[in-house]
């Protein structure tokens, strides 16, 4: 989030329900932003299980659809959390999957539910178009 040195309002946003899905305290993202801006290390968090990287990929992904105006700063921490995680094209697919139930629970109005399947549409297109760069990236591929 902080590789182009702005901290957007969609940033910003991921952030909050990231923190949440972790169970940070309130002072802890600023506390861990402050420590990435000075270059300082900051101890460990503990293991989330498979399930727990499964549900909070979900969550952090569910808040970036709703959101009409996708930026690629809101693409790349998808991917980049796709990427530590280790979501694999299996697990993504069952996560995009569980969000399209989620758009078709949610609203009640056919315009909305299409635009917002849509979005999740175009959304998992970059995501998985920005991993695999990265995955190639790390892995010495062309």
């Amino acid at each position: 989030m902080l590789l182009d040195g702005v901290l957007t309002r969609e940033e910003k946003r991921l952030i909050i329900r990231l923190s949440s899905c972790l169970n940070l305290e309130p002072h802890q993202p600023a506390e861990i932003y402050q420590a990435i801006l000075n270059g300082v290390t900051t101890e460990e968090g503990d293991l989330l299980s498979a399930e727990e990287q499964h549900e909070v990929y979900k969550t952090v992904f569910e808040v970036a659809i709703i959101n009409a105006s996708l930026s690629k700063d809101e693409f790349r921490v998808m991917a980049h959390l796709r990427e530590i995680f280790a979501i694999d094209d299996e697990e993504h697919n069952l996560v995009e999957s569980e969000l399209r139930d989620l758009v078709k629970e949610r609203f009640e109005d056919p315009n909305m539910v299409e635009k917002t399947l849509n979005n999740l549409r175009d959304s998992v297109r970059v995501v998985t178009t920005l991993f695999d760069n990265v995955r190639k990236k790390n892995h010495g591929e062309t």
